[in-house]
């Protein structure tokens, strides 16, 4: 009988895989001389919410904003932490 997993668990595997490989690739991406080698590591969609959400209740202004900046070895990093919980 597989063991169950929460959807807390997947999302903390999925989220630490993608901080991984994307430290990664901008490691790596720093390694390399400029070029398209570099740009391939590096670069990639920022999906978030930009500028900051405000909110403001004149006694209170409260922000609110999450960034997430996707690279080709952050992917990479979210399908070997897939394939690790799916192991477990």
């Amino acid at each position: 009988m597989p063991a169950q997993r929460g959807v807390g668990l997947i999302l903390l595997v999925v989220v630490a895989g993608l901080v991984v490989g994307s430290l990664l690739g901008e490691l790596l991406g720093g390694l390399l001389p400029s070029g398209w080698g570099q740009d391939l590591l590096t670069r990639g969609p920022t999906i978030g919410l930009t500028p900051p959400v405000t909110l403001d209740l004149r006694f209170l202004a409260l922000a609110f904003g999450v960034t997430l900046k996707v690279n080709l070895v952050g992917v990479i990093g979210i399908v070997i932490a897939a394939l690790t919980l799916r192991r477990l």
